[in-house]
């Protein structure tokens, strides 16, 4: 008999808000901000908890807050 199908589970999520202004930053850092989808502070996004938005967080971690979904 074939097994059956295991249910995926859904991958855990951050949620990022910005919360400091992209002004007078480092173009790189501007960049990490609007490819998690951040253009101005007090936008919210939700993100898969992977290692490259990890890796974006870190580098822009002085700029927002991250909370578990």
């Amino acid at each position: 008999m074939p097994k059956k199908a295991e249910a995926k589970k859904a991958a855990p999520k951050k949620e990022i808000k910005l919360y400091r202004s992209l002004n007078g930053r480092k173009a790189s850092h501007i960049a990490t901000a609007i490819s998690l989808g951040l253009k101005r502070p007090g936008d919210v996004t939700v993100q898969p908890d992977n290692d490259a938005t990890r890796g974006k967080l870190a580098h822009i971690g002085y700029l927002v807050h991250v909370s578990d979904l």
